[in-house]
């Protein structure tokens, strides 16, 4: 006996395949959000066919770059300041880490640090596979995290992901003055770490998404452990 499949409610924005003038308004203002997206599809096809390729014999391009390349050329001119700012990163990693183990060992909840090993697991992996170039304007720091720059570079950002899986967690359990402040952490550590080419703009947009992404799925985890486990 097959079970019969619940029926599936009619988006009435579409009016059965409306998209007459008065249609298509009809939707996007029913749908701001996903009537962007396809604006934004059209636009980024006419970016895709007329954008010229970054010859092999050239950098990489990296708009994030051009974006900071006053703050650094302050920091350039400023060592120490340099310095100073990647101690103060490394502390804020180790305010990650301590609360992420803290909510594990102290209040009980694992989701945060499950999140974090699939995470690093996952950067790990994909570091190993695709290792981008050393930009020629690094700006080193001996008190940067990891200590000596060691596997810096990998893609994709294990700082900025691991601050958005502690912001969730805090969200969650409706810490939100310590989660708004670790998020204003967190966008000037993604500004200093393009400031001083820590990092490409894609390995901290990859890394904020992550975050989301790894956080769920250590959530999909629980559900599924809290069912098959007696």
């Amino acid at each position: 006996m097959t079970k019969a499949f619940p029926p599936v409610a009619k988006a009435s924005a579409f009016k059965g395949g409306d998209f007459s003038p008065r249609g298509l308004a009809r939707i996007a203002s029913n749908h701001p959000v996903p009537a962007c997206f396809a604006i934004s599809l059209f636009f980024f096809m006419g970016v895709e066919y007329t954008l010229k390729m970054v010859p092999s014999s050239s950098p990489p391009k990296d708009f994030g770059f051009l974006l900071t390349e006053n703050i650094h050329g302050f920091l350039r001119a400023r060592p120490d300041f340099n310095s100073f700012l990647a101690a103060l990163n490394t502390v804020f990693v180790g305010m990650q880490t301590v609360y992420i183990v803290w909510v594990l060992l102290v209040e009980g909840r694992p989701r945060a640090t499950i999140a974090a090993l699939f995470m690093f697991t996952c950067r790990g992996v994909m570091g190993y596979f695709t290792q981008l170039p050393l930009p020629h304007e690094f700006l080193s720091s001996g008190a940067d995290f990891p200590v000596g720059n060691v596997s810096f570079f990998l893609f994709f950002s294990g700082h900025v992901a691991g601050a958005v899986i502690a912001s969730l967690d805090m969200r969650r359990m409706r810490r939100c003055w310590l989660a708004l402040l670790f998020d204003h952490l967190n966008a000037l550590q993604a500004l200093r770490l393009l400031a001083t080419r820590g990092h490409y703009t894609i390995d901290l947009a990859v890394g904020l998404a992550a975050g989301f992404f790894f956080d769920m799925l250590a959530g999909k985890y629980e559900d599924w452990k809290s069912h098959t486990v007696p």
